[in-house]
């Protein structure tokens, strides 16, 4: 996958029930093959997945580097990642996905990105809605009361 060219799936796509793995293994793809661009990997995002998932930065990488498609990469993630009731999934996807900055200077980041890419939005209060905004999917407007 080459990030210079193109951009990763959205945090909200879902790859074996999981919100940000399917964007965390195209960034993973792309670093190995040099074509991360501006990305990075791994993130705050992707740690915060990985200890969920009980497993190290490195053993994901070296799992997608093994496996080049989604299906090896999701069924070695099956039989390494640490299992989760349905219910603890739902609830930590919801989390990651309604998540904002978490402090002053995170919060200062946040604004300087949304101000360059639409400055108007003053609804965007999540990471995963500013992905995406950036990235050109669709983000609907939300009330300001989240």
């Amino acid at each position: 996958m080459d990030l210079r060219k193109s951009v990763p799936r959205s945090m909200r796509f879902h790859l074996v029930g999981y919100a940000h793995l399917a964007r965390m293994v195209d960034k993973c793809r792309a670093v190995l093959a040099g074509t991360e661009g501006e990305y990075i990997y791994p993130c705050p995002m992707d740690d915060r997945l990985l200890e969920f998932a009980g497993i190290t930065s490195d053993q994901f990488t070296a799992a997608v580097n093994a496996n080049p498609t989604d299906e090896g990469v999701v069924g070695w993630f099956e039989q390494t990642a640490t299992q989760h009731q349905p219910a603890e999934l739902d609830e930590w996807n919801q989390t990651l996905l309604a998540r904002g900055p978490s402090s002053a200077e995170s919060a200062a980041k946040f604004q300087n990105y949304l101000a360059a890419i639409d400055p108007t939005r003053n609804d965007i209060t999540t990471w995963s809605d500013l992905q995406d905004l950036e990235e050109g999917r669709p983000v609907p407007y939300r009330s300001s009361s989240r």
